[in-house]
């Protein structure tokens, strides 16, 4: 029998996590069918609170803590929402930093999924570039460890963050997450535009799938559909929901469905 990989010094050293949290949900919609094609996992108060009043208590000495229990959290609360009558992905946001050794500090979440019966190669781990990367090496080997274990990954808000294109130079994630702030307005900003064409034709040479988050209106739906995106996420689509999983809304003025030729 291969033994388990030994405790990290998270396991050892972290601090204990002192609050409680809970989970909403936010639909990433495939344009060509309608359908989620995953649920992304949001961090939320105890009673439905904003994210920031949970995420100001996340220090450097709890992090651990904090980050294992977002990924229990997360796959509990979607399997008691419904997630495995449906054929949608699971996407957990994780902090790089707090992933001391990549095997090691997944155990738990293999544990979890597992007793949920929640097929693991349907969980999808984000991370953004926002989050200052100390040592991009480690979080290349987290991205190599986690697509070897089968599980997809997803870099959140390209466009905004310390890194960019270098970041993207170094590791390959599975999907992009388009940065809002390059989505917001684009049917009238020729700037705009041209870099997420860009950005299209990179990851198409890349092998990576992209999606465009924060669509609010429906001009900014149509625009990035003409300009190749088929993944797509935002409050013109569905907002999320507190510990439940949103259906798109249907019908022409929101999300088309691909109409038969």
């Amino acid at each position: 029998m291969t033994a388990l990989p030994r405790p990290c010094t998270g396991c050892r050293d972290g601090a204990a996590l002192d609050f409680d949290f809970a989970m909403a949900f936010q639909p990433i919609v495939d344009l060509e069918t309608g359908a989620p094609f995953a649920f992304e996992a949001l961090v939320r108060g105890p009673v439905g609170e904003g994210a920031a009043d949970v995420l100001a208590r996340v220090t450097t000495e709890n992090r651990y803590a904090f980050d294992q229990r977002c990924r229990v959290k997360a796959i509990e609360t979607a399997v008691r929402a419904g997630i495995l009558e449906t054929p949608a992905r699971l996407s957990i946001n994780f902090l790089p930093n707090a992933v001391y050794s990549p095997r090691a500090c997944i155990q738990l979440t293999l544990k979890t999924a597992a007793a949920a019966g929640l097929p693991t190669d349907r969980l999808i781990f984000e991370f953004t570039e926002q989050e200052e990367m100390a040592d991009p090496a480690h979080v290349a080997d987290i991205v190599a460890t986690y697509r070897a274990m089968g599980f997809g990954t997803a870099l959140d808000d390209f466009g905004a963050g310390h890194a960019g294109l270098g970041l993207l130079a170094r590791f390959q994630p599975d999907h992009i997450k388009l940065d809002m702030e390059l989505v917001r307005g684009i049917e009238s900003s020729l700037p705009r535009r041209v870099i997420v064409e860009g950005v299209v034709r990179m990851c198409n040479g890349l092998g990576l799938t992209l999606i465009a988050e924060g669509v609010e209106t429906q001009a900014e739906l149509e625009t990035l559909r003409g300009l190749g995106i088929r993944y797509v996420q935002g409050y013109l689509i569905a907002r999320p929901a507190f510990e439940a999983l949103p259906m798109p809304v249907r019908g022409a003025d929101i999300v088309p469905l691909r109409r038969a030729v």
